[in-house]
């Protein structure tokens, strides 16, 4: 075990809504709510603001709307997210070569082959000068923890949020964890914690002063053992600087639930379109083709697929979620569907008859020949990127809350919401103060969708 404060972990305090605040001036200290904004939809990040109304991740955005109806609701920007987290993965790079970018606003650094003497002293003077550099470059904020692991790092982070830092001192990971739930510690979700508190085991503490043995028969040898070790502070993981996305994927949230076999088949083809895109930029292809679908009463069905041989081919795709969808009884009705492919590689087996065999215009054939796709992948979809509207005459383009736009005499702004055919635009950006609002009528020609604004 590590005897230095040399791990480091570093949360991006509420990103979405952070770096729509950045981006927005008149919404800078105001409640803003990233996520589905339709009546269907839920939160993805709620600024701080916001959670004073008890508004969290994963609300149903309704809820969201009751608890604070003032609040801005956004749609999310993910090239603008993206934008940011490569500066702020940049700036962690300069400090070690050992980088594991876990998320898009989360990773992990190992200072050991850059300061090899450090002490606790040392690394909180050099957290310290490393939040400060995140917002000098960025604008946004950062929660650091620092300690000999992972765990003790990881936890650190969550200490003092917002805008925090924890440098956990080598030997006081076990003291420091102790009061804490079980909850906090990983792979502990509701199912294993209640488990443990059946049997009076409530805090990381009660489960460090329990014998390995206990916990072995309790959750098992692996599980058992893991928690046994978290609990007592100890973690041997190392970084994986080289980690790269396992998944591709893309969802979406229907207005109304879908019934239609064809209908769901014609919108698995359309996210099977985008994750075979993503798949062609990143020049990866993958093995394993997974259908989510999420039904009227919220539950929630994964189901996979894996091949022969990894392909980054459209046919192959298509034909595994055609199968995947034709065992699922979709009778009751879909709220949700996502489409991915996991088990990414840069090589592909070619089969240069694979895109030959699939007519996209024939009608959608829904009897599977092939056998029932065995297994099931647990977790949720990486990457997902929003739902893309196809390319739209002017007149029918719609406008989502938050959208960069550009109008031709006014410059650059955004979204603040559209209907009976206007849209309001507040001309505003990261380096102004708040903006001027106009009205247009959506068909507009000189208003235009633009990228992100630069960083």
């Amino acid at each position: 075990m590590r005897t230095r404060p040399v791990i480091l972990h570093l949360d991006l305090d509420a990103f979405f809504s952070a770096v729509e605040q950045l981006h927005k001036p008149s919404l800078r200290g105001k409640p803003v709510v990233v996520g589905g904004i339709g009546r269907r939809g839920v939160v993805s990040t709620a600024s701080y603001e916001a959670r004073v109304f008890g508004i969290g991740s994963a609300m149903p955005i309704g809820e969201a709307r009751r608890r604070c109806p003032n609040a801005a609701y956004l749609a999310p920007r993910f090239p603008a997210y993206r934008a940011a987290s490569m500066v702020v993965m940049g700036l962690l790079s300069e400090l070690s070569p050992l980088v594991e970018q876990v998320s898009v606003d989360e990773a992990y650094v190992d200072l050991s082959p850059t300061h090899p003497g450090l002490d606790v002293a040392g690394a909180t003077a050099l957290a310290e000068g490393l939040r400060a550099r995140v917002y000098q470059v960025t604008g946004l904020t950062a929660s650091i923890g620092i300690g000999s692991s992972k765990l003790v790092s990881k936890i650190g982070s969550e200490l003092n949020k917002p805008d925090g830092l924890s440098v956990i001192e080598p030997g006081a990971e076990a003291a420091t964890l102790a009061p804490m739930p079980v909850r906090r510690l990983p792979g502990v979700g509701p199912a294993t914690q209640a488990r443990l508190h059946r049997h009076g085991l409530h805090t990381v503490g009660e489960v460090a002063a329990t014998s390995v043995e206990d916990l072995i028969d309790i959750l098992g040898q692996a599980h058992g053992l893991s928690v046994h070790q978290h609990a007592r502070g100890i973690d041997e993981r190392v970084l994986e600087p080289e980690r790269d996305a396992k998944s591709v994927s893309a969802e979406t949230t229907f207005p109304t639930d879908l019934t239609d076999p064809r209908e769901l088949l014609e919108q698995a083809r359309r996210l099977t379109d985008r994750v075979i895109s993503r798949l062609a930029e990143d020049r990866t292809s993958g093995r394993t083709i997974t259908l989510k679908l999420r039904s009227y009463d919220f539950t929630t069905i994964t189901r996979s697929l894996t091949l022969d041989q990894p392909t980054d081919s459209g046919a192959k795709i298509l034909a595994g979620v055609r199968q995947l969808l034709a065992v699922i009884d979709t009778s009751d009705g879909v709220r949700l569907l996502g489409v991915g492919v996991a088990g990414l590689t840069e090589y592909t087996q070619q089969d240069l008859l694979a895109d030959l065999d699939f007519d996209r215009d024939q009608d959608p054939d829904l009897t599977a020949d092939d056998p029932v796709p065995v297994g099931t992948v647990e977790g949720q979809f990486l990457d997902a990127d929003p739902p893309g509207p196809e390319p739209l005459p002017a007149a029918d383009r719609i406008w989502r809350p938050g959208q960069d736009v550009y109008h031709a005499e006014r410059g650059a702004g955004w979204v603040q919401g559209a209907g009976l055919g206007r849209v309001t635009v507040r001309f505003e950006g990261p380096h102004t103060g708040p903006g001027p609002i106009r009205t247009f009528a959506i068909g507009d020609p000189e208003l235009v969708p633009a990228e992100p604004p630069l960083w």
